[in-house]
Formats: C-alpha cells, sequence, structure tokens
C-alpha cells in the first residue's frame, strides 16, 4: 500500500465528490465495488453519485476544510470541517478502505455539527 497516495487520493475523491463532480470521482478514484455505511447513501457507485449530485444542487454553497488525513493499512481517516449555506458548521469523519489497486471500495461516517460554545475552548478540529 501506498499510504501517502491513498490520502492524496481520499482527499481528492472527497473533494471532487463534494465540489459536484461525484461521477468523475467515482470513475476516478473508486475500484469495482463501493461499499457504503452512511445510511443516508445507498450501496454502490450510482447511488453515491445521485446523492452528491444532489447535494450540489441544494447546497451550492457548502464549503470543506481538509483538517488532516492519516493512513494506515488500506485505510485513510479524514478530518473536515465543513460549511453550510445557512451557516451552520460540522466536524466529520471519514474512513475509507482502498483495495491492492488504490482503488476506494468502502466508506464509513460520522458527522457532528459544531455547537456555539465549548466547555473546554478547543475546537473541533
Amino acid at each position: 500500500m501506498d499510504l501517502a497516495a491513498n490520502k492524496r487520493n481520499a482527499i481528492a475523491f472527497y473533494q471532487m465528490a463534494y465540489e459536484g463532480h461525484p461521477k468523475e470521482a467515482v470513475e476516478k478514484y473508486v475500484g469495482d465495488d463501493y461499499i457504503q455505511h452512511n445510511p443516508l447513501v445507498g450501496n454502490g457507485k450510482q447511488p453515491f453519485i445521485d446523492y452528491f449530485e444532489r447535494m450540489a444542487k441544494e447546497y451550492a454553497d457548502k464549503s470543506i476544510e481538509f483538517v488532516r488525513a492519516v493512513a494506515q493499512d488500506d485505510l485513510v481517516a479524514l478530518h473536515t470541517h465543513q460549511i453550510w449555506p445557512d451557516g451552520d458548521e460540522y466536524v466529520t469523519m471519514d474512513f475509507f478502505r482502498f483495495d491492492a489497486n488504490g482503488k476506494i471500495v468502502e466508506h464509513w461516517d460520522a458527522m457532528q455539527e459544531i455547537p456555539d460554545e465549548t466547555a473546554n475552548g478547543n475546537t473541533m478540529y
């Protein structure tokens, strides 16, 4: 496994899809099969494309910042800060599993809205 390449590819894949180009992202970065664990998105490539195309139309002005990427074995974890058009901010953790060819074949995620105040004064990202 090329961990540095997997990190670059996970970021490029997510950014491309997030910015409204999920079909191109899938064509370039996804393997033959794509297993999805986000309960709002179906398994496979086309449900992923459909979901992100809808998101691009409904939330065109959203933004994403990739805070960190961690790779181990066949997994890459991305920690992001997202700002949505209504001003809501979210922190996310996305995990991608890569196959032996360096293609993404599985995805898990968790998303949490960033509160206005924190007890510790630290950011979530």
